[in-house]
């Protein structure tokens, strides 16, 4: 029998100490460079985004790869893409955690458009409430004096 799965993940991880250092101009490049580590490990990658503190990502994970260590392996190479290409000049980092959200096929076109317009929605709501938001709507319990 073969392996099938139909798994979506929204992954969300932000910069050091959630620090704005993402210029506009350098992150098309970070996207791209993500986007090679997920097709080198067959992962399909539906769509990348972010703002100046923290990045979505909407992806399929092959069913091999576990997601703690695809992060691990992102963040790892991204750092040192970042800094050897220095595209970000201020950039410290990566936090030491993520967020990880699975969602059914059905809801990939409305994730793939919340994080096209992630410009847009930070003009309303700050990342600690966007966090926060989305790990209550998927019944994570959490210690705020944890989460940021």
């Amino acid at each position: 029998m073969s392996t099938y799965t139909q798994i979506l993940y929204q992954i969300v991880f932000a910069t050091k100490s959630y620090e704005a250092c993402m210029i506009e101009s350098g992150r098309e490049k970070l996207y791209k460079y993500i986007w090679g580590i997920l097709k080198n490990k067959q992962c399909h990658l539906y769509r990348i985004g972010g703002v100046d503190d923290h990045l979505h990502i909407i992806t399929h994970i092959h069913p091999t790869i576990a997601i703690a260590n695809l992060i691990k392996d992102m963040k790892l190479a991204s750092s040192s893409f970042i800094k050897s290409q220095n595209i970000f000049p201020n950039f410290n980092g990566w936090q030491d955690g993520y967020g990880g959200f699975t969602y059914a096929i059905s809801a990939k076109d409305k994730l793939i458009e919340y994080v096209k317009n992630q410009k847009d929605h930070h003009k309303k709501i700050s990342f600690r409430e966007e966090y926060s938001n989305l790990l209550n709507e998927h019944g994570i319990e959490f210690d705020e004096k944890y989460l940021f």
